[in-house]
């Protein structure tokens, strides 16, 4: 049937939705892409679809309107336990070597599911997680989930499914870690345990910086993108599975869909098999006598402020006067301090940071990268602190303001979480969009600007 939106604006739509959103949409797909238009044009206004996708190609979009398209353009089509041999080898395999492994030192792991959808696939690993580690109470535990969509982020964090979301599980799934909501046709509610085990936020894989101490993406021990990737053009998938490697420590494991399997694209990576999965390793070591082999699997080829915010009082005392530091100077260090918390080696990170900074206690950068590093290491006290010290050196640190928001939003304290995200957009005022701040590995001010709306929006940590 012929398109009713002109080829050649569904060809400039499919161009500007590939490069803003990372989403392939080519001729064969563009019946989709029209029909996607056409849904999102009831929402956004006009009605007129041709004069919607003009407008939303021009340089006066938004943010939030793109985040209403991608609303309408990205599939949550997820289920429980979905390939379930992947998650027998998660179980059986990988995370009891892990959990071995660091039995008697850092006990802690850190996961990312990277495009969560409506959160079935991160409850899914909270839930492994819960199944086979002893003890977890007196684990470091992250599980990261972050998706463009965010209506479907909403959605995961109430963690309210109907039957179709259990097709796949197996019944002491639903029976364990799910409760019925009354006078709701079947609907369950996942218990409180599970819940606030999964932290999510918002991402774009294809404009957003990654991996980064800033959005918390960086030192993963296992990521779960799947899925995901078949719905990217090529050169976007590339890109991102080059940073997804860079995202995990060494030995770290990448999970994808079983359709995504491919030797070009996960050339970086050891590809393992397991029974009835293939999973992807970084690693450049031979594997242990206790792990699983390297499979020689068969894999399908790649078919300055000039006026002030209203800092909080903690700030306005005026720092004092530093003096130059030496030829040694321990801000110096700062780049291997990054260095050893993106490999996650965060505990030796710290004591250099905290050598760093006895040596000189007046530079914010070295008192932001040790509040970042205690963040991760879930010492969020520690980490407020360091932040407060942070802006009281340099009250204009807007990364510090950002983090902070997000730490108060995440213990609850919603008015100073929205005061210093509040911070954060003023001193945002003064700086370009294509602007790249300062230690924050190559995120704009533009995006984090986007970023911090969206978390003030929806009251919840970004």
């Amino acid at each position: 049937m012929k398109n009713a939106i002109p080829e050649d604006l569904l060809s400039r739509l499919s161009a500007f939705v590939g490069e803003r959103l990372g989403l392939h949409f080519p001729p064969s797909r563009w019946s989709d892409l029209e029909r996607m238009a056409c849904s999102a044009s009831k929402e956004l206004g006009p009605d007129d679809p041709e004069s919607l996708i003009e407008r939303l190609m021009s340089p006066a979009v938004t943010g939030e309107q793109m985040e209403i398209l991608a609303s309408h353009l990205t599939i949550g089509e997820t289920y429980f336990w979905r390939e379930p041999e992947v998650f027998t080898a998660l179980e059986d395999r990988i995370l009891p070597n892990m959990i071995h492994s660091r039995g008697s030192g850092a006990r802690r792991l850190r996961i990312w599911s990277a495009g969560c959808s409506t959160g079935e696939e991160p409850y899914s690993i909270a839930i492994a997680l819960r199944r086979t580690l002893p003890a977890i109470e007196d684990w470091d535990i992250t599980i990261l989930a972050t998706d463009v969509n965010p209506r479907m982020l909403r959605a995961a964090a109430a963690g309210e499914y109907g039957e179709w979301s259990f097709r796949n599980a197996p019944p002491w799934l639903r029976d364990r870690f799910f409760r019925p909501i009354g006078g709701r046709d079947g609907r369950r509610e996942i218990v409180p345990e599970i819940r606030r085990m999964v932290s999510f936020a918002r991402l774009n894989l294809a404009e957003d910086v990654f991996p980064s101490r800033a959005n918390d993406t960086n030192a993963m021990d296992i990521i779960f993108c799947r899925n995901v990737l078949m719905y990217l053009s090529p050169q976007h998938a590339n890109r991102i599975v080059e940073k997804l490697h860079s995202a995990l420590v060494d030995g770290g494991w990448l999970m994808t869909g079983a359709g995504e399997l491919s030797q070009t694209l996960f050339s970086n990576f050891a590809a393992a098999q397991f029974p009835g999965a293939v999973v992807y390793r970084k690693s450049s070591e031979p594997p242990r006598p206790e792990e699983p082999a390297l499979a020689e699997t068969a894999l399908p080829p790649e078919s300055s402020l000039r006026e002030p915010p209203d800092f909080p009082a903690m700030y306005v005392e005026s720092p004092p006067a530093r003096e130059k530091p030496g030829k040694e100077a321990p801000h110096a260090i700062a780049p291997s301090i990054r260095e050893l918390a993106d490999l996650g080696e965060l505990s030796e990170a710290l004591a250099v940071c905290e050598k760093a900074i006895a040596g000189d206690r007046l530079d914010p950068e070295l008192h932001y990268l040790q509040a970042t590093i205690l963040q991760e290491l879930n010492r969020e006290d520690e980490a407020f602190s360091s932040l407060k010290r942070t802006l009281y050196l340099d009250p204009g640190f807007i990364l510090a303001h950002f983090i902070m928001g997000n730490l108060a939003l995440r213990r609850g304290e919603a008015e100073t979480g929205k005061r210093c995200l509040e911070n954060a957009l003023d001193l945002l005022n003064d700086r370009g969009d294509e602007e790249i701040l300062p230690e924050s590995e190559g995120l704009t001010a533009g995006r984090l600007r986007q970023i911090i709306l969206v978390a003030m929006r929806t009251g919840e940590s970004a």
